[in-house]
C-alpha cells in the first residue's frame, strides 16, 4: 500500500455475507449505506487516499461468513480495485487478526476514516482500537449501518437507529473519534 496522504479509508465488512441474511439486510437502519460508502470511496480515490477493503471471515463455521460459502467478498457495486489493499479478519476489530496496523504505518497513515457494516460491532471496535494505536479517527456514521437487536426476555429491543446514535455519542464523547457525515467528508452539499 502506498499513500500520498496521511489518511486512509477503511471500508469494513461491506460484504456479500450480510446481504445473504435477507431479513436482516432488508431491515437495515440505513438503506443508503452503500451509496454513502461509494461516495467515500470515489472521494478517497480522487484525492489519492488509499482505500482498504476489510472483510470478516469465520472459516469452518458453515455460515455466511465461512469463506467456503463464497460470500466473504466485497459487495460488487462498490467496485473494489485489485490495486487497493484488502485484508480479511477473523476478529471483531480489523487490527487484531491482520497486518492492517503495519500496512498503515508503512504507508505513513496517521488518520483513518471508518465506514462499513455493523456500526456498533466491527466499525466501532475498529475505531476504538485505531484511537488506542494513535490514529486520528473519523467515523462516518451515515456510511455505516446495523439492524435492531430484538428483545430476548431479559433485555428490551433496541432499534438500529438507537444503536447508531449511541455509537456516535460514545465515540465522540469519549474521544475515540470525530463524527462526520458523508457529504461533509467529500465536500458536497447535502441532498
Amino acid at each position: 500500500m502506498t499513500s500520498s496522504t496521511d489518511t486512509a479509508l477503511l471500508v469494513i465488512d461491506a460484504q456479500e455475507s450480510f446481504r445473504r441474511r435477507a431479513d436482516d439486510w432488508a431491515a437495515t437502519a440505513n438503506p443508503e449505506v452503500l451509496d454513502n460508502i461509494a461516495l467515500l470511496v470515489a472521494h478517497a480515490r480522487e484525492v489519492g487516499d488509499p482505500v482498504v477493503w476489510i472483510t470478516h471471515s469465520e472459516p469452518g463455521s458453515g455460515g455466511v461468513f465461512d469463506p467456503a460459502q463464497g460470500f466473504v467478498r466485497v459487495i460488487s457495486e462498490l467496485g473494489p480495485r485489485e490495486s487497493e489493499a484488502a485484508v480479511t479478519k477473523t476478529t471483531i476489530n480489523a487490527f487484531a487478526s491482520t497486518d492492517l496496523h503495519e500496512r498503515l504505518q508503512g504507508a505513513g497513515v496517521r488518520r483513518v476514516v471508518i465506514c462499513g457494516i455493523r456500526t456498533e460491532q466491527c466499525c466501532e471496535t475498529t475505531a476504538r482500537v485505531a484511537a488506542d494505536l494513535g490514529y486520528e479517527v473519523e467515523f462516518v456514521t451515515d456510511a455505516t449501518t446495523t439492524s435492531a437487536i430484538p428483545a430476548d426476555g431479559t433485555l428490551e429491543a433496541v432499534s438500529g437507529d438507537d444503536i447508531m446514535r449511541r455509537t456516535e455519542s460514545i465515540l465522540s464523547a469519549r474521544g475515540f473519534a470525530t463524527i462526520v457525515r458523508t457529504r461533509a467528508r467529500v465536500g458536497t452539499a447535502a441532498v
